[in-house]
């Protein structure tokens, strides 16, 4: 990913901010990283001295911060990916205080670095976008509680269906956060060591490499591996379903707000929308437009993470060089979507009056089925009845055959929509009750 490519979109779809945590410098940034701590870790188990560790730790700290990012890409491509001109670097930097060009890389393997490299990518960016989406909840689940039971119409299949209540919509928002945001702490949390050498068998590091591979763990703050994972892939289709899921429910969301938005409903508006270059008129909901463009690019490269989980024997060619990009273009978008819709969300203004306009653009029609219900005891035909009303477009509190039965009071008391919410509030209670207690916990800044 070039910085031009950064400068100009990133902060429209709402990447500027988790493009540093995934971009060059941070890929490399953990590469060094790794390196350091895999040099203590074998220092701990007496392989490397704490002196020679010391000395790798702080040449990859400057390394990291000063290595020309070009040059190393370009002689990257010699050998497939950048770790082995990286770990060249290091031991030249390090050559002159007389540690041994053994102490760095001790027992492992490109694939080690770079998958480490990218879980600790990921770990930062991931509680980035979950303390994102925690912002994004507590708006919609304030939104929420404002509209508990502020009356709007239900719409399914694209048609206006029964009143249901903003409050309820908002909270169902709230709740597909949530379990996003649940999601991505949880494979987080899981995220895992890599270190198994050159087949995965630790055969260079022996009798030693398991206890190196656990302290390399805990010198980065990563869960300890099992056994090495090269060609078993879980941990990262974990990672890309996660960030898939979560792109999902902000998608949801922001297509909820581009329709509500629209002139004909007018049912909500952000607090800054964009114009239009042509029509002075507009008020275009940009936040949400964006959130959305972004969340549907995801899902593409969640496929391509699955599709290559495939990886032969104990190396795969291809396939594990295909994530790396991905992985990072998965982050990066559902990192900017989730800062786009929390925009949208934390500035959303709700017209309660538009909402009350649109549930009585059919006449009563919405609430045909409540009538329906209150005729049947009096007659066998009432379906037949207000079926056919409604098919004529005519008002149903001035039909005969209906206020041969029921009153004209009677018909219209049954069609406000205020009285036609079913359980709509107490489930807004019941979801808000159950999200509080997550979203008053900031996510935790470990690692991020």
């Amino acid at each position: 990913m070039t910085s031009e490519r950064g400068a100009l979109f990133d902060p429209t779809f709402g990447s500027d901010v988790i493009a540093p945590m995934v971009g060059d410098r941070a890929w490399v940034t953990a590469m060094l990283d790794v390196e350091a701590a895999l040099s203590r870790a074998a220092a701990s188990a007496g392989l490397v001295t704490v002196g020679d560790a010391d000395i790798i730790t702080a040449a990859a700290a400057e390394l990291g911060e000063n290595l020309d990012i070009t040059r190393l890409g370009n002689a990257a491509a010699a050998g497939g990916n950048p770790v082995i001109a990286l770990v060249q670097l290091l031991r030249d930097a390090v050559a002159a205080s007389g540690v041994p060009s053994s102490a760095v890389h001790p027992g492992a393997t490109s694939q080690d670095i770079m998958d480490t490299a990218l879980i600790v990518v990921s770990r930062g960016a991931l509680g980035e976008i979950e303390a994102t989406l925690d912002g994004a909840c507590r708006a919609a689940r304030d939104l929420a509680a404002t509209h508990r039971t502020t009356p709007m119409a239900a719409r399914t299949l694209g048609q206006q269906a029964l009143p249901t209540t903003f409050g309820l919509v908002a909270a169902n928002w709230a709740l597909g956060l949530y379990r996003a945001r649940t999601r991505l702490a949880a494979v987080r949390a899981a995220l895992e060591v890599q270190y198994g050498g050159a087949a995965g068998t630790l055969a260079a590091a022996f009798p030693h490499g398991i206890t190196i591979a656990t302290a390399l763990a805990a010198e980065l703050e990563l869960a300890p591996q099992l056994a090495p994972w090269h060609t078993e892939r879980t941990a990262i289709a974990d990672i890309a379903c996660a960030l898939g899921t979560a792109a999902g429910s902000i998608g949801k969301i922001a297509g909820d707000i581009v329709s509500m938005s629209s002139t004909e409903l007018g049912e909500v508006s952000e607090d800054a929308p964009g114009g239009s270059s042509a029509m002075p008129h507009k008020r275009n909901p940009v936040a949400a437009i964006t959130a959305r463009a972004a969340t549907r690019r995801v899902p593409g490269a969640v496929s391509t993470v699955l599709s290559n989980m495939n990886h032969e024997h104990q190396r795969a060619a291809g396939a594990w060089h295909a994530e790396w990009e991905t992985v990072t273009d998965l982050l990066r978008l559902t990192g900017g979507a989730a800062h786009r819709i929390a925009t949208s969300l934390d500035g959303l203004h709700v017209h309660p009056e538009n909402m009350a306009r649109n549930l009585g653009a059919t006449d009563g029609a919405l609430l045909a089925e409540r009538v329906t219900a209150a005729l049947a005891p009096h007659t066998e035909r009432a379906r037949d009845i207000v079926t056919a009303r409604c098919a004529a477009q005519e008002p149903l509190d001035t039909d005969a055959a209906i206020t041969e039965f029921l009153t004209p009071s009677t018909v219209r008391e049954l069609l406000d929509p205020a009285g036609y919410l079913g359980h709509a509030p107490e489930l807004v209670d019941r979801i808000l009750a159950q999200l509080t207690p997550e979203t008053e916990h900031p996510t935790d800044s470990k690692g991020s």
